[in-house]
Order: C-alpha cells, then sequence, then structure tokens
C-alpha cells in the first residue's frame, strides 16, 4: 500500500466507482453500457447475497462496478445502498489490509483538525463469488455518520490479491470500442451553503489540501493505482461544486449530496462529448 510523504497510508488512491440500477436489471445495465462504447467483464455475487456485479475496467487501474440488488431490498433494509435512487450512488479509494488502519489514520486526522462528519468506523471484512467459482475477501472501511455514503468515499482493502477482483489481464479486457483509458474526474455536487464543511470533511479524508479552490468549486488529484498499465498521465481529479445550471440543481434537488458525474478519459477525438446511461451522465474527454 503506498504512503504519503509524511509517512501515513494514502488515503486518495481512487478504486472504483458505483453504478445502481434497479433490482434485477444487471443485464440491462451492462447492455446500456456496451451501447455507450465500453467492454464489460463479467462480476459475480456478493458475499451477503443481496447484490451482484460487472465490471468496467480500466488501464488506469480503476474500474466501474455495475450493481443490481438481485431482489428488492425491503424497507427496514440497513444496506448502504438500499434506500439510494440509481445512478452513481458511490466511490471507492484503495484501502490495505488492515494495517495500518484506514479508519483510524482518518479518524485521528478529524480530531486533530476538530473536523465534524469525517469520522470513519474499523474495518469489516466483505467478499464476492466471482462466477468461475473463485472466492474474493477484502475489508471494507466507510464514513460512520448516516447518509454519509456517496458523499465521502468509502475505503476497500483486499485480503485475497487484487488482480482477482480486478481483472487488468488480459489487457483486451481494458480495451474499449470507445477508447476509454481511465477516470479523469469524479464530480460531486453540494449546495453553497455546505460546500465549505463538506471540502473539510473531503480534505481531511484525502490527506492532502485542494488544488483549487473558490467559494463556488475545490478541486483535489488524486494519486494514480499501483495497478495501472498506462503510461503517466494527468492525475483523476475529485470535483466539489455547487450546482452550475438547471440540470445539476434538479438533480440536487431530488437526491443528497454527492456524487453527480463521471468523466471519462479516450484517445479518440471522435468519442469526446457527454452521454447517459438510463440512470448516469458520463463526459468523455482527451487525455
Amino acid at each position: 500500500m503506498p504512503m504519503a510523504l509524511n509517512g501515513e497510508v494514502s488515503t486518495r488512491i481512487l478504486d472504483h466507482i458505483v453504478h445502481l440500477t434497479p433490482p434485477g436489471t444487471l443485464e440491462e445495465s451492462v447492455a446500456a453500457f456496451r451501447k455507450l462504447g465500453f467492454k464489460v467483464t463479467p462480476g459475480g455475487t456478493h458475499a451477503d447475497g443481496l447484490t451482484a456485479n460487472a465490471l468496467i475496467v480500466f488501464l488506469d487501474g480503476t474500474y466501474l462496478e455495475l450493481l443490481h440488488f438481485t431482489r428488492a431490498p425491503p424497507p427496514s433494509s440497513t444496506h448502504p445502498w438500499a434506500h439510494k435512487q440509481p445512478g452513481w450512488i458511490d466511490y471507492a479509494s484503495l484501502g490495505n489490509a488492515g494495517t495500518p488502519s484506514i479508519a483510524d489514520t482518518i479518524n485521528a486526522r478529524a480530531d486533530a483538525h476538530s473536523v465534524k462528519g469525517a469520522r470513519y468506523v474499523k474495518e469489516v471484512r466483505g467478499g464476492r463469488k466471482r462466477e468461475d467459482g473463485r472466492v474474493l475477501e477484502w475489508l471494507i472501511s466507510a464514513p460512520e455518520r448516516d447518509g454519509a455514503r456517496g458523499r465521502l468515499p468509502f475505503f476497500c482493502g483486499d485480503l485475497t490479491p487484487r488482480e482477482w477482483r480486478v481483472p487488468l489481464e488480459p489487457r483486451s479486457n481494458a480495451e474499449h470500442p470507445n477508447t476509454a483509458q481511465g477516470i479523469a474526474h469524479v464530480k460531486l455536487l453540494a449546495a453553497t451553503n455546505e460546500l465549505d464543511a463538506y471540502a473539510k470533511q473531503l480534505t481531511t479524508v484525502l490527506g492532502v489540501p485542494p488544488v483549487e479552490s473558490t467559494p463556488a468549486k475545490v478541486v483535489w488529484e488524486l494519486e494514480q493505482q499501483p495497478s495501472h498499465r498506462d503510461t503517466a498521465r494527468t492525475p483523476t481529479r475529485l470535483i466539489l461544486s455547487e450546482p452550475n445550471d438547471e440540470e445539476e440543481e434538479e438533480h440536487l434537488r431530488t437526491r443528497d449530496a454527492g456524487m453527480y458525474e463521471l468523466g471519462v478519459v479516450v484517445e479518440d477525438r471522435n468519442r469526446e462529448g457527454i452521454a447517459r446511461t438510463p440512470y448516469g451522465r458520463v463526459v468523455s474527454k482527451l487525455a
């Protein structure tokens, strides 16, 4: 696990993005992303049996998780995604096998700077069974505060080899008809009056100050995935912004603050532009 310059474990390496569709619609989601020019690889069913996924892996070592519930969760469900609306619902940073504790690292920062709403629960085990029968295991650490999933990243640290979870080999798994190479940015939306507090929480979690900060937008640069297969390029950016147009205002009116848009790096200029899954927004741009 990479370490930051100050000797701490790094907490700003993007791992994956979660896209949710309604229960029982994983095949439709796969078809929609293939129509956008992404190659989709098989995933599997999570250990609790409640959710299953398919994957879109990139040469930069990150991936998109196309997720659905295998059956509709009951209203009383405590699953963190049970009551999320379809679309981009969450994002994960790379964790570790438990030492040093990601949760302890972030909580120490939050305590040192008196930042509220940025504490994490201790790591818990999770897993998934692949379609080929191989069982994957990992540790998850998530924000402690109710409602913080999707606002702040959760952390996923592998107990089994990461290449089992993220199949970057053969290389053809990450070769997409739309020439996508990796994630350019993740855009979060928040109301103007909560932007400052939200930015402080993210700075605490990431462990570095933003590279850009105005009253309307705050931007951080993320570290490259250690498992990347591509050459060095502009770092992935995490963008926190107030709404800039009617579409963004409407999005924020109907959902909690958090993830709104995914930016993807493409090689083909003709693939630049804005596209939509039935539930999410994707912006493709040249490196």
